[in-house]
């Protein structure tokens, strides 16, 4: 992901979950989705959330149709990576470690993601 995009708002998080979840949207199809997770926004409030979206490079627009498609072009994985590496940044000096901590203190994991996260560490440890 590009490190200069703005952060998105919660409700363009919303919208942004439901582009992950359902693929490429019109903006009714994302006011659908929204209206059965009981969240009520109105069509043009829809359209400037994913326009806004569009502005920051989250999403793209296919303009070929009437009812433009909007899909996103960063992942759930991108976008929380760079949100935890901008909040490391902010409260932990740029070191990752006290973040890592805060997540995984007191959390129950199951023995495959356990086992994924000696994976990952593995991968992390120099080799002598």
């Amino acid at each position: 992901m590009a490190p200069s995009r703005a952060p998105v708002s919660d409700a363009e998080l919303e919208v942004l979950k439901v582009l992950w979840a359902g693929g490429p949207s019109t903006v009714r199809d994302v006011a659908a989705a929204l209206r059965r997770q009981r969240r009520r926004l109105a069509y043009n409030t829809v359209l400037t959330l994913l326009s806004r979206l569009r502005e920051k490079g989250y999403v793209t627009a296919d303009r070929r149709e009437a009812a433009h498609q909007f899909r996103a072009i960063v992942t759930r994985d991108e976008l929380l990576g760079s949100s935890l590496s901008a909040l490391a940044d902010r409260m932990c000096d740029g070191t990752a470690s006290p973040l890592v901590y805060a997540l995984v203190r007191g959390r129950r994991f199951s023995a495959e993601e356990i086992a994924h996260f000696r994976e990952l560490l593995d991968d992390l440890t120099p080799e002598d």
